[in-house]
């Protein structure tokens, strides 16, 4: 078998007092995704700083492309691709001219980067827009243009720092398809994201991290299965009774029952009795709760979220950064 493209050993950091990586292993095979999941400040932004040379850890060791990110920096950027959290265009450029710019830096000549740029803009959508300076493109535009520009150089792994943050759907969904065809042609990926969605979609593989550490590792549906089989989910008519709901729930539960205050939603493992729509039903009922949707749903990763750490990923995506990734945005 061949090494792993990317391999970390107990890596750790600190910003002072605040443990950003607290021993966090990791591994991607050649031409394979990594989903990195969880919420901001879990440590995702450090690990990729490292991995790409802009960070040296604390503690612990890391290679991309067999090369140590620590020892041999060069020969590691040399082989990699990097897109941030926020697209790095110089925006009095043209697209075209930014993606020549990048692959000019990366020791390409200047008709090859000529070239490349011309190819990676067609197979992004971006050809009509190639020559207009970048000032006008849109946040989707700037996102795809951001990742031609990393690929220009036909590097065997890329970084992708949650890549589609701050995009409408219809945006994301065309950069998801981007990145299937970059993968495709055999690169390896590393993608980080606070969107349940994207890592299931995207990812061979999905890394759990909260708090600098990992908390599960697996496929999509490795992960599904352990939280276990079909969940009971509860939507309120009347939201600010979700603990008077919570509290109603706990015995037709058998057990916790999981809150998500964002989504307005209740939910809890339904361990195949189907007769805990009604028993639900019965208990809110009971309480005077009013009930504005019931259903049986096979669990998702949302539900693997909430069960690792308590809490739903659209309320830990919602808080505010803390020192851990806040420092190095």
């Amino acid at each position: 078998m061949s090494a792993p493209a990317i391999e970390a050993t107990g890596l750790v950091k600190h910003y002072g007092e605040t443990v950003a990586l607290g021993g966090l292993d990791l591994e991607v095979p050649v031409g394979t995704v990594l989903g990195m999941l969880g919420p901001n400040g879990a440590g995702k932004t450090t690990a990729v700083r490292i991995l790409t040379t802009l960070l040296r850890p604390d503690a612990g060791r890391a290679t991309v492309a067999g090369f140590d990110v620590a020892e041999d920096a060069d020969r590691v950027r040399s082989r990699i691709g990097l897109t941030g959290q926020y697209a790095a265009v110089d925006e009095h450029l043209t697209g075209h001219e930014n993606v020549t710019m990048v692959g000019r830096l990366s020791g390409l000549g200047k008709a090859q980067a000529r070239a490349r740029a011309d190819e990676l803009l067609d197979r992004f959508g971006l050809a009509d827009a190639a020559h207009r300076a970048t000032k006008g493109y849109s946040g989707g535009m700037r996102r795809r243009l951001d990742l031609a520009a990393s690929l220009v150089a036909s590097p065997d792994i890329v970084f992708l720092d949650e890549p589609t943050t701050g995009l409408d759907p219809a945006s994301r969904l065309g950069l998801w398809e981007v990145i299937r065809e970059v993968v495709a042609l055999g690169t390896t990926v590393l993608l980080t994201t606070q969107y349940l969605e994207e890592a299931d979609s995207l990812a061979d593989e999905i890394l759990v991290i909260d708090q600098g550490r990992e908390i599960a590792l697996g496929t999509a549906t490795k992960l599904k299965a352990d939280v276990g089989g079909e969940t009971v989910a509860v939507e309120l008519v009347d939201t600010s009774r979700l603990e008077d709901a919570r509290a109603a729930l706990v015995g037709v539960a058998g057990g916790e029952v999981w809150v998500d205050e964002r989504q307005g939603r209740l939910s809890f493992p339904a361990h195949g009795d189907a007769g805990r729509l009604a028993a639900t039903v019965r208990a809110l009922d009971g309480a005077g709760i009013a009930v504005a949707d019931l259903s049986l749903r096979r669990p998702s990763l949302d539900d693997v979220f909430l069960n690792l750490t308590g809490r739903a990923a659209s309320e830990a995506a919602a808080d505010a950064a803390t020192p851990t990734e806040a420092s190095v945005a």
